[in-house]
């Protein structure tokens, strides 16, 4: 049985591609993330803060 290197070789080079954009997205994806997390909650006025003391 003959190997074929020519499909072997483009296999290859799509499975290093199709890495490259999912780690790509997942780094654009946890920044996202990231960004939402850090920004989203409401801020206590200052007479919140002072009626639990």
């Amino acid at each position: 049985m003959e190997v074929n290197w020519i499909v072997l070789g483009i296999l290859g080079i799509l499975i290093v591609l199709l890495v490259v954009y999912v780690v790509k997205e997942n780094r654009k994806d946890k920044k996202s993330l990231t960004d939402f997390l850090n920004n989203d909650f409401k801020k206590k006025d200052e007479s919140e803060f002072n009626d639990e003391d």
